[in-house]
């Protein structure tokens, strides 16, 4: 599993479909979100690519949870299941209900995440079958970062530098990070920085 997290307006959706697996080497790709955003900007709506990306609205986490527990069902894998804006899914007051507790919210997130994790492990035991995830934070880090770190292998963020760009870095000590901006919906990378290069300028 892989998350990107950033702050609002940070593209962080759009981002998340040229990040480490672009969708056009992708033979299926299912899209879970809770609005028709623009998520998938930046293809070409002729593309054949579009045929290969199944939309798929959930309200909640249950949406999700069913989604994932009938994972095993499918006759084909889709080689990349992405999950946009994950914490949103998550009523912080119906989960405290409905687990009765007043950190419902973490534990729903985790068996949330328990689930996709045993889906996926299915799946790639026949193929291959990648989950990545996207959440919003107002801070430095992700807001639930203690439990992306027992459940994610890798942790992208993204950091505003304050003119218009954004920098998206990994939480890997040796990983480079890139300076991107947006241009009408479209990615336009600016630079890529190695560890020293990017401490400078943040």
């Amino acid at each position: 599993m892989i998350l990107l997290s950033g702050p609002p307006s940070s593209y962080s959706s759009l981002l998340l479909t040229h990040t480490q697996f672009p969708v056009e080497l992708a033979k299926s790709l299912t899209f879970l979100q809770r609005e028709d955003i623009a998520a998938l900007s930046g293809i070409d709506p002729s593309s054949s690519v579009l045929d290969r990306i199944q939309m798929k609205y959930v309200d909640d986490e249950d949406g999700i949870n069913k989604f994932f527990a009938a994972f095993h069902m499918h006759d084909v894998f889709p080689v990349l299941v992405i999950i946009d804006d994950l914490g949103e899914f998550f009523d912080e007051r119906t989960c405290q209900q409905k687990h009765h507790s007043p950190r419902g919210r973490e534990l729903a997130i985790v068996r949330t995440l328990a689930l996709c994790q045993n889906a996926i492990n299915h799946a790639n035991e026949t193929g291959h079958c990648m989950l990545l995830l996207s959440d919003t934070h107002h801070g430095d880090t992700p807001r639930f970062l203690h439990i992306y770190k027992r459940w994610v292998n890798s942790i992208y963020t993204i950091k505003g530098d304050g003119i218009g760009s954004y920098i998206l870095k990994s939480n890997s000590v040796r990983a480079k990070s890139a300076k991107y901006s947006i241009s009408l919906q479209y990615l336009v990378l600016e630079a890529i920085y190695e560890n020293e290069e990017q401490s400078q300028i943040c």
